[in-house]
């Protein structure tokens, strides 16, 4: 099989992974919008279990998360913002903008890739530009990943993908990790 043949089937494993979580849906390009009015008004906020609030309610609409999600930027000031053509809301987040919810591997070693899949049907496939991040906790010593979805947007990698994405690791110059997309990323401290 080529990398051309690769890189084939992959874009097929993508778009029907995307299909089938609900996510094949085009984007607003809030990257290009720059309104000059910005508020904090809505109070709206993400808590560090993905559940989204506006004005100290839980949004149990998922279909208003989606639409609130699809125009949710993270600025280089490091603020999250609804953005619109004409004004931008701040939004609170706790932790991560979402909730990696799942993980499917395509591939193997260092020529596999890890896709991931939001609470929200977002499909992210890890590598150069989707990086994974892990933190761990001084105290305890635990693993906290994340990966990038778009943007400067990230996904806390849930504790069950996070499971069988270890289960795939492999050891590197001395460290474990996996592979994604041609990139190796570390599973434990540096």
């Amino acid at each position: 099989m080529t990398d051309q043949d690769t890189d084939t089937e992959l874009a097929s494993f993508l778009a029907e992974l995307a299909r089938s979580a609900g996510s094949e849906r085009p984007l607003p390009p809030v990257h290009a919008w720059n309104p000059e009015r910005c508020s904090e008004e809505g109070d709206f906020r993400i808590q560090a279990d993905g559940v989204w609030f506006h004005e100290g309610r839980p949004i149990a609409r998922e279909a208003m998360v989606r639409l609130f999600s699809s125009i949710l930027r993270k600025d280089p000031d490091g603020e999250t913002y609804l953005v619109t053509p004409g004004e931008k809301v701040r939004v609170f987040v706790e932790d991560a903008h979402f909730l990696a919810v799942r993980v499917d591997r395509h591939g193997t070693g260092a020529a596999q890739t890890l896709v991931f899949t939001t609470q929200i049907g977002d499909v992210a496939a890890a590598g150069p530009e989707r990086p994974l991040r892990i933190t761990f906790d001084p105290a305890t010593g635990e693993p906290r990943p994340y990966v990038r979805v778009r943007g400067g947007l990230e996904a806390r990698i849930l504790r069950a993908p996070f499971y069988e994405m270890s289960a795939w690791a492999d050891n590197c110059e001395g460290r474990l990790g996996v592979w994604s997309g041609g990139a190796f990323f570390p599973l434990e401290p540096g």
